[in-house]
């Protein structure tokens, strides 16, 4: 497994990963000899019940949301257990990239559900854990969060779900398409997958994923208006996606995930989507900047108004989908603030005994 390189906010903790065995697929198909990828932060409570579950969001790691945690933060692990996973598919956890099994093309198509499936028996058969306080995600980790609420709603207890709606909209889709265009494009591309590192490809999916779609114009407006200036910004983002050596068909392949994600698509709904957003019993928040060109707001905002306990806040950025990434210190603490808000107003009992326990170790 390759770890991309750390980021100065990205907190170093011991990576663990948990075997498997064979994963059933929502489709049939099995990945063979899983291994789900994580970390944890903070202790477990006698009575197991303070776990959060952090979802990472296409082509990201347990480091997605790292932002988020520490002490005086909105998952702090003097007060959770924060158990930060890998989707399949990320490079970490197993991935057309790294199965032996079944490397390359030969790796089964899998689901946002599939993810949620592997991350239930990770903390079920490798944790000994039953429940969790909140599931919480950015992007396709948001999708990765509003799915466990509505596939296992006895076992979470809220929802943070971040730039994410409950079925990914046409234009997403579109430009997942735009992307993976990029990166078969290339020469390295066979048809089926790639035989050498698609290295113009990459620069093309940089410069339409990072630079257009995960910005918005008031960011791209701040850099001088001359070729120059907005090429040297492109390199230094080819630059970043170079260094993280992401795998292009992993990309791939979480992007056919991603598009097919629709909470309505579980089982016993029959692809209605409002109506398994309904289903959710827990209270959800759901966040989304103004301006998202990757997720439209308008989405995240409607998909809130469909959960019974949902509430929908504006994100005051104009950093779009990077809102999220901890792109602008401002935005980091603003989420922070309102996570944590929500985190006491749905799980006050975890704050009066922590504040107990402090006055009682204050006492001594």
């Amino acid at each position: 497994m390759h770890h991309p390189p750390l980021l100065p906010w990205h907190i170093d903790a011991p990576h663990q990963s948990a075997i498997l065995g064979e994963l059933a697929l929502e489709s049939g198909e099995v990945i063979h000899d899983y291994r789900q990828s994580f970390v944890t932060h903070g202790h477990l409570d006698v009575d197991r019940s303070n776990v959060i579950l952090v979802c990472a969001a296409i082509t990201g790691t347990h480091h997605r949301l790292d932002h988020l945690i520490g002490r005086g933060r909105a998952l702090d692990p003097e007060r959770w257990f924060i158990v930060a996973t890998d989707p399949i598919g990320n490079g970490l956890s197993t991935s057309p990239s790294n199965s032996h099994a079944q490397p390359g093309a030969g790796f089964p198509r899998y689901t946002i559900r599939d993810m949620v499936g592997a991350q239930r028996r990770l903390l079920a058969e490798g944790l000994g854990i039953d429940r969790v306080a909140a599931v919480v995600g950015a992007s396709m980790g948001g999708m990765q969060a509003l799915q466990w609420a509505v596939s296992h709603p006895s076992v979470v207890g809220a929802v943070v779900a971040l730039t994410a709606p409950g079925r990914t909209s046409a234009w997403s889709i579109a430009v997942n398409e735009a992307t993976r265009a990029c990166l078969m494009a290339d020469a390295a591309w066979n048809g089926a997958e790639f035989v050498a590192r698609p290295e113009r490809g990459w620069r093309a999916w940089t410069l339409v994923q990072r630079m257009l779609m995960s910005r918005s114009p008031d960011v791209v407006a701040a850099l001088p208006p001359d070729p120059p200036a907005i090429i040297a910004a492109g390199n230094a983002l080819v630059g970043a996606t170079q260094a993280s050596d992401f795998d292009a068909l992993d990309f791939i392949y979480q992007s056919w995930a991603y598009d097919a994600h629709d909470v309505g698509c579980t089982a016993g709904f029959g692809g209605d989507t409002e109506a398994a957003l309904a289903s959710i019993s827990s209270p959800a928040l759901l966040l989304a900047p103004p301006l998202d060109l990757y997720n439209p707001a308008h989405d995240v905002r409607s998909t809130s108004r469909m959960i019974k306990n949902g509430t929908f806040v504006e994100i005051p950025s104009r950093h779009g989908h990077q809102s999220t990434a901890n792109a602008c210190a401002a935005d980091s603490i603003f989420l922070n603030g309102e996570i944590d808000r929500f985190f006491r107003a749905s799980h006050e009992r975890f704050y009066r005994r922590a504040a107990a326990g402090s006055a009682a170790i204050a006492s001594r």
